[in-house]
């Protein structure tokens, strides 16, 4: 299995905006599906987006049309960039990949995971 690095969490206020990268190393990249899930003090993680080997993406109802997911396989990066940013968007971000390339918003599909990255949205 790979690991996983996340980056770009940070300290922002409603409306801005912040990127995260997570990029893999130990395995190859290019046919894992990738994922960004986030974990909230108290809550359960849950899914964000993924991306297949292939680009196709996925998102949960409450980021759709504000988060985009990318990957750039040369670079063994998967990036989430993250628009008008809600203080219910607070969480620790966490990247994930999945061995056999079908990723979706299961958690149980992914097999190896980030130690994660802070977003923390002030009103």
């Amino acid at each position: 299995q790979g690991q996983l690095t996340e980056s770009g969490g940070g300290m922002v206020q409603a409306g801005d905006s912040l990127r995260l990268s997570c990029v893999s190393s130990g395995r190859p990249f290019s046919s894992d599906a990738m994922g960004w899930f986030r974990q909230a003090p108290g809550r359960e993680r849950e899914f964000v987006a993924a991306i297949s080997p292939g680009g196709m993406t996925t998102y949960a109802d409450s980021v759709k049309g504000r988060f985009t997911i990318s990957r750039d396989n040369p670079r063994h990066t998967v990036y989430l960039q993250m628009s008008s940013l809600r203080p219910e968007d607070t969480a620790q971000y966490y990247c994930a990949g999945d061995l056999d390339g079908l990723g979706g918003g299961r958690i149980i599909h992914y097999d190896y995971w980030g130690l994660g990255t802070q977003v923390t949205v002030s009103s």
